[in-house]
């Protein structure tokens, strides 16, 4: 540094080395090389350049001027700058190996530091921190994840564990936290730790009310710093690209691993509630040969030399089980190629379907608001599921008995009545005016979602034209242009279930898969359900990750998996 500052004050404005070049007008403190053709913009920058040599500094205010020599004025006041930041600098670097120094020796001295548990302590019990409670006042032993940590001077450092069954407050104190592996401890290690549980004094909170007085720990399996801790993989900014490759993290977090308990506690809730009401479920296959709602959206693959599909809808299969099993469902996943890129939209979803046997319009409506009723209050009146419903969604309004019931004509009406325009476009697709909606169209989602947040409150949707339904569906008798199907619509999500009645006589669904072109041959086993003993029976599909973010007022239905699988992601 010395030798530095000495070649500094040599410096000379009649020196013949190199000129160094600034321009006040088109110079680059950052990018400029101080040749004149890249100049820098202040003299500042080119003193900092030429410290350690003998250039002449050549400036010019204007484009139109030349370059002329620096002011004496403005190279000592450059100079005394660079001479007070290198002794910044200096200063800076001596207090960095200080510091490093000492650290070292720190860490030097933590090594000496050996725990050993004292056999006079009766032996810990191993447990779960969801058991923690029944647990106050005894010695136990906890694995987990460090979902965060801290220290507090030399002496006191607090560890929040995670095993996935809760979160337990870990107090160390003394050596404790003088070993290695407390000094260089990082978020998501995986540890365990011993000691006696104890319930807090009034007026203190730690999950469970409780926390362990730490005795002895150990580190199973330690968590990288630097560049790849933790929290340097991504934070509340990072995209959404960035936050899905790194899913498998992600769900370490509370509001994402809260979000697939909930899940659980619904699929539970969901079969709860068939077992309650004498439906059985069944296993249908996703590996199949036809198709339930339309051939576009058919993921196909090769089958030991054939084409095959998985599945968009188990519907079919379950109608088969009606006439051995009686009233069936299943919870398993549906496939859909579509290539939409909605919120509401997965590739691959958890569907939980049902069939039921002679019922009637009436009945299959009132099922399934039952249904969504009575899941939710399961769900709600669970300690943890209502916990984690006050958290995640605090103005949740529980839907009542009955729902709204709407026919198709009389949403037409409503978006017509309420200036909901459809675009009218040309034959390149380009928007050329708007519209009123017309009766036989379908009506697409931004328009029945505004619709349903508008009215805000739970629609059952009912009597579509056949011409937009499927191929199964039964004719209304009172209106044959309309199917006797639904369409359940919840406020903030839309469609969280379609339905209807199946056609029941063979030559009406004869008509339709002529109507959809679709060759009936593959599907003998299925038309058979009208042969041997037919009767009146409905039944429906429910998205169930639209149910829950419903239920979570989560943003996109993304958030509810535990690796969403849409169009463009089929990883990690």
């Amino acid at each position: 540094m010395a030798a530095l500052h000495e070649a500094t004050a040599k410096m000379s404005l009649d020196a013949k080395t190199a000129p160094v070049y600034v321009c006040e007008v088109q110079g680059d403190d950052a990018k400029g090389t101080g040749a004149e053709g890249a100049p820098f913009k202040t003299v500042l920058r080119a003193v900092e350049h030429a410290t350690g040599g003998n250039a002449e500094i050549l400036v010019r205010k204007t484009t139109e001027e030349g370059y002329q020599p620096a002011a004496k004025t403005a190279l000592k006041k450059a100079q005394k700058l660079v001479e007070a930041n290198l002794k910044k600098a200096e200063k800076a670097q001596k207090a960095a190996a200080a510091d490093a120094a000492a650290e070292a020796a720190k860490l030097d001295e933590a090594k000496k530091v050996v725990l050993e548990q004292d056999k006079s302590l009766p032996a810990a019990k191993k447990i779960k921190i969801r058991d923690g409670t029944q647990h106050r006042g005894q010695r136990v032993k906890v694995s987990g994840w460090v979902h965060r940590h801290r220290s507090q001077g030399k002496d006191l450092m607090f560890i929040v564990l995670r095993d996935g069954s809760g979160y337990l407050q870990c107090v160390l104190t003394g050596k404790l936290c003088q070993t290695y592996d407390a000094i260089t401890l990082m978020r998501e290690s995986t540890v365990t730790v011993y000691g006696v549980l104890e319930a807090l004094p009034e007026g203190k909170t730690a999950p469970g009310g409780h926390e362990l007085r730490v005795d002895y720990w150990e580190v199973i399996g330690k968590a990288p710093g630097g560049e790849e801790a933790f929290d340097s993989k991504f934070n509340v900014n990072t995209s959404p690209d960035i936050m899905l490759d790194q899913r498998h993290l992600v769900i370490r977090g509370e509001t994402a691993s809260n979000v697939l308990k909930m899940r659980a506690l619904v699929l539970k809730a969901f079969r709860e509630y068939f077992d309650s009401r004498k439906v059985l479920e069944v296993t249908p296959p996703l590996m199949v040969q036809t198709q339930v709602e339309g051939g576009s959206t058919l993921f196909d693959f090769q089958y030991y030399g054939e084409t095959a599909y998985l599945t968009q809808s188990s519907q079919l299969y379950l109608e088969t089980c009606l006439a051995s099993l009686g009233d069936v469902y299943c919870m398993a996943e549906s496939f859909r190629a579509e290539k939409s890129h909605t919120r509401r939209h997965l590739s691959e979803f958890t569907h939980c379907e049902a069939e039921l046997a002679f019922i009637d319009f009436d009945d299959l409506l009132n099922f399934l608001e039952d249904m969504v009723v009575s899941v939710m209050n399961r769900v709600a009146n669970d300690p943890e599921g209502g916990q984690i419903l006050k958290e995640l969604n605090p103005d949740f309004k529980a839907p009542q008995k009955p729902f709204r019931r709407m026919n198709y004509s009389d949403a037409i009406k409503w978006l017509n009545d309420n200036g909901v325009k459809k675009d009218v476009l040309d034959a390149e697709g380009n928007k050329i005016g708007e519209a009123d909606y017309e009766f036989g169209e379908d009506i697409p989602e931004a328009p029945e979602r505004r619709m349903t947040d508008t009215i805000g409150e739970p629609i059952l949707l009912c009597r579509f034209p056949a011409e937009i339904k499927s191929f199964y569906m039964k004719r209304c008798p009172e209106d044959i242009r309309l199917t006797e199907s639904v369409d359940v619509l919840m406020p903030n999500v839309g469609e969280i279930v379609g339905g209807s009645m199946r056609i029941t006589d063979f030559a009406e669904l004869a008509k339709g898969y002529e109507r959809e072109g679709i060759d009936p041959k593959p599907y003998y086993w299925y038309t058979d359900q009208r042969k041997y003993g037919t009767c009146e029976h409905g039944g429906f599909g429910l998205g169930v990750e639209r149910f829950l973010a419903w239920l979570l007022n989560r943003y996109t239905v993304r958030d509810v998996c535990l690796y969403p699988r849409f169009m463009g992601r089929c990883e990690p």
